[in-house]
């Protein structure tokens, strides 16, 4: 069985890592291009945060679940506007910066945490129910794809650097592994740590999508960017009606 789950993890943490180097290893962008990827990301992390991290932070924690979504919020913002300077695209002399370097980094750790527990509940369900654990395990790697591209468009953005945008989405597949070990070490995890890491993830979301992405793109001249948005929440949004569907889970 332990072969079995560690290929399964193996397996998603690939697709994440497919999605990453369909950016990465792209010769040019135009900045026309990686602001309408950019709208699909922002969309895809803030339906992610309240479609699904939100929901299970609270499935765990209860009504506490909020002061650590909004320590979350206000962790990320103390970071960008307090400690360093938040770089915005068209403004000053960085023409061709649309993301702060700060929140490529804070994208990065708050779809680590999420790619994490993608991991431990593949593991944990096929350790219980092998079916059941094979549906969960295609259930996540429908959406691990658009994961790796949604994380290596941000770090673009962030002009990280085509080799950094790679290496963020092998982080994510690599904290996807994580989860899955961790399932395989651990007999036991505290349900509260647990609904701790998805309640600050989401709060770390919704910064990201919500202060630093949408505004950025809704300043752009080019009207399709903002709405690819909703485009972005839709693809979430199918994506987690196909795992419901399946697994039948639902907060």
């Amino acid at each position: 069985m332990t072969l079995i789950v560690l290929l399964l993890g193996f397996i998603a943490a690939l697709a994440e890592i497919a999605g990453g180097s369909l950016v990465a290893l792209k010769k040019a962008w135009p900045n026309k291009v990686q602001e309408y990827f950019l709208g699909l990301s922002a969309g895809f992390i803030l339906a992610l945060a309240f479609l699904e991290l939100i929901p299970e932070s609270i499935i765990h924690l209860g009504a506490g679940a909020a002061l650590y979504i909004l320590l979350g919020y206000a962790v990320i913002h103390f970071f960008e506007h307090t400690l360093v300077e938040h770089l915005h695209f068209g403004e000053e002399t960085h023409d061709d910066v649309m993301v702060s370097k700060v929140a490529s980094t804070s994208a990065l750790l708050g779809l680590m945490v999420h790619a994490f527990f993608d991991g431990f509940a593949i593991a944990a369900v096929y350790s219980f129910d092998a079916m059941l654990g094979l549906l969960i395990f295609i259930a996540v790697l429908l959406h691990k794809f658009p994961e790796g591209f949604t994380i290596a468009t941000i770090m673009l953005a962030a002009q990280q650097g085509r080799k950094r945008a790679f290496l963020a989405s092998v982080a994510i597949g690599g904290a996807t592994m994580l989860g899955v070990i961790a399932v395989l070490m651990l007999s036991q995890i505290s349900e509260q740590i647990i609904g701790m890491a998805f309640a600050f993830s989401a709060g770390a979301a919704l910064y990201v999508g919500a202060s630093d992405l949408v505004p950025e793109l809704n300043k752009s001249k080019n009207r399709l960017s903002p709405i690819l948005v909703f485009v972005g929440m839709a693809l979430f949004f199918v994506t987690l009606q196909i795992v419901h569907h399946y697994t039948g889970h639902t907060h």
